[in-house]
């Protein structure tokens, strides 16, 4: 099984609204693709509530089959549309992929 763990810090940090909606929108992105993967065995987001000067601001947890069921979701259109939605909000991303 692998386990892909994505952190992001969104733009507009001074602008606590702004931040809250793109991070609550960008949630309900990630949570819509559950069932459209193959391979995706679990996938949720968090929010961060702590909102300290070292925290990310919302992270990725999920689940999948194999290498090559991550390779899939990287290159399929549902995950993709998400990418740009969050790489145009996004100030910083940190990842971990790795086999358990």
């Amino acid at each position: 099984m692998i386990k892909h763990i994505v952190f992001w810090r969104l733009k507009n940090r001074d602008d606590a609204a702004t931040r809250e909606q793109d991070a609550h929108a960008i949630k309900a992105k990630i949570e819509g693709l559950r069932g459209r993967i193959p391979g995706l065995l679990h996938i949720e987001a968090g929010i961060d509530f702590s909102q300290s000067d070292t925290s990310s601001d919302i992270v990725l947890y999920s689940e999948f089959e194999s290498r090559a069921a991550l390779d899939g979701y990287q290159d399929h259109p549902a995950h993709q549309e998400i990418v740009a939605f969050i790489g145009a909000r996004r100030s910083e991303r940190r990842l971990v992929d790795y086999e358990v």
